[in-house]
């Protein structure tokens, strides 16, 4: 009898907590229509991720630079700097220069106005790493941007990745930041050691000729490297041959036993992968020794500056791989509003660590726009989704298996001082390299993108 009783007792239990159940599951699928139930709906789906939704609150967004502002790439560094000063002002203005890029850029983004932030680098990993980690913790960075060391570039991918944070390169040339360190919150807009070989080589082969024999100055970490690598492999399909490699540490103020070795050889190309003021100081030093009275010169990948750095008469004749000259703006109506807006404000033409700075801020603030949120995953969703836009370098997008940009780049050389028709003059340009054309096929450099989450 008493266990009859219970058993009723319970079944009655279980019936009433089943209606409430089902009252409950009515209440907010009909409360799911009310803007207030979607909102909590929306963060229920969607946990805090990176500096989001924090960092999106407010009328404003933060952008964390990392750049070198000392070191042998500060030139490059200071340039990136006003580079994504300059693309927040104008985005922040609705400046309808942007809108040629982005047409859906009209007033800040998402109705927020940029703020940036930026933080020395010094041309060392662990020093950008704190900085990024500081935007995004103290300042609620929703992205991080600015590299021209290979090897800082790959450790702010790394850390931006673990945050959830978008990242983006300005210069980085290293193989591998696309390749085997490649991230999924990370993307490079520009062209990188891979790319530029691949396009130089066979011009090379017609301006200096078949059979060339050829000395490297290699810088010792993975932009370096991977740059003397790729160049070895198409050169050599060129029919030419590697006599030596000369590896020197990042920094570099003496060169004389580096190009003593290289006079010792009967090389008659003298490829400067160095970069930055290392390659302005290889250059000159190679100079007093007399190497570039018997030597041509090639620069698979040239940073901007260099041609002011070591002037006219040591950059005649000199082969150069770069992501942009400032005359592209004769044939390209949106690479004129970037280098009237930059000379400008900055008295001064723009090179490419100003380009892909300033290219990456726009496409950045074009994907949230196309995503309609900060929402990390989605931003970097909608930069994957292969829309074209038309940029300073041409048509481009980012490659969904890799995040590798397509922009396309320019192949120069040197003018004869007496040449040049103004003190910007300094480079006739041979070619202009679609970017698409000299990619490596996916899969190739050993990409593979974690999860979104």
């Amino acid at each position: 009898m008493d266990d009859k009783k219970t058993l009723g007792q319970a079944l009655q239990t279980r019936v009433k907590r089943r209606s409430v159940l089902k009252a409950g599951a009515a209440g907010v699928a009909g409360s799911m229509l009310l803007p207030g139930a979607v909102r909590v709906a929306m963060a229920e789906d969607k946990k805090p991720l990176g500096a989001w939704p924090a960092g999106s609150q407010g009328d404003s967004v933060f952008v964390g630079l990392t750049v070198d502002l000392t070191g042998p790439y500060s030139a490059q560094g200071a340039e990136q700097k006003n580079a994504y000063e300059l693309a927040a002002e104008m985005i922040n203005a609705g400046d309808p220069r942007i809108q040629k890029i982005s047409p859906l850029l009209k007033k800040g983004v998402l109705g927020k106005s940029i703020k940036v932030g930026a933080a020395d680098s010094e041309t060392k990993p662990n020093t950008a790493v704190q900085a990024a980690t500081r935007f995004i913790h103290d300042n609620k960075a929703l992205m991080v941007a600015g590299s021209t060391s290979s090897a800082v570039a790959i450790a702010l991918q790394k850390v931006c990745n673990r945050e959830h944070t978008p990242y983006f390169t300005a210069i980085s040339g290293s193989t591998e930041t696309t390749g085997v360190d490649c991230q999924r919150y990370g993307f490079r807009p520009g062209y990188f050691a891979y790319m530029s070989c691949k396009a130089i080589a066979p011009v090379a082969a017609k301006e200096f000729g078949k059979n060339r024999k050829t000395a490297y100055l290699t810088p010792d970490y993975t932009y370096g490297h991977t740059t003397t690598k790729s160049m070895i492999e198409f050169s050599e399909k060129e029919g030419w041959k590697t006599v030596t490699n000369q590896v020197h540490p990042l920094g570099a103020k003496d060169y004389s036993s580096y190009l003593i070795n290289i006079a010792n050889t009967d090389a008659d190309v003298l490829v400067v992968v160095a970069y930055g003021a290392d390659a302005a100081n290889a250059i000159k030093q190679a100079k007093q020794f007399g190497l570039l009275d018997k030597m041509k010169v090639l620069l698979p990948y040239m940073s901007g500056y260099l041609e002011k750095e070591i002037g006219a008469e040591l950059m005649q004749g000199a082969l150069a791989a770069n992501g942009f000259w400032w005359t592209m703006q004769d044939t390209n109506p949106v690479a004129k509003d970037f280098v009237e807006a930059y000379d400008k404000k900055f008295g001064g033409k723009p090179r490419d660590a100003a380009l892909y700075a300033y290219l990456g801020m726009i496409l950045w603030a074009d994907a949230v726009e196309r995503a309609k949120s900060f929402y990390p995953p989605d931003v970097v969703k909608a930069l994957e989704a292969g829309v074209v836009r038309d940029t300073p370098v041409g048509k481009m997008t980012f490659r969904a298996e890799d995040h590798q940009g397509d922009a396309s780049f320019p192949i120069m050389r040197g003018k004869k001082p007496a040449d040049m028709k103004n003190p910007d003059d300094f480079f006739d340009v041979i070619e202009v390299v679609g970017g698409k054309s000299v990619m490596a096929p996916v899969g190739l450099l050993g990409c593979k993108l974690g999860g979104y989450v």
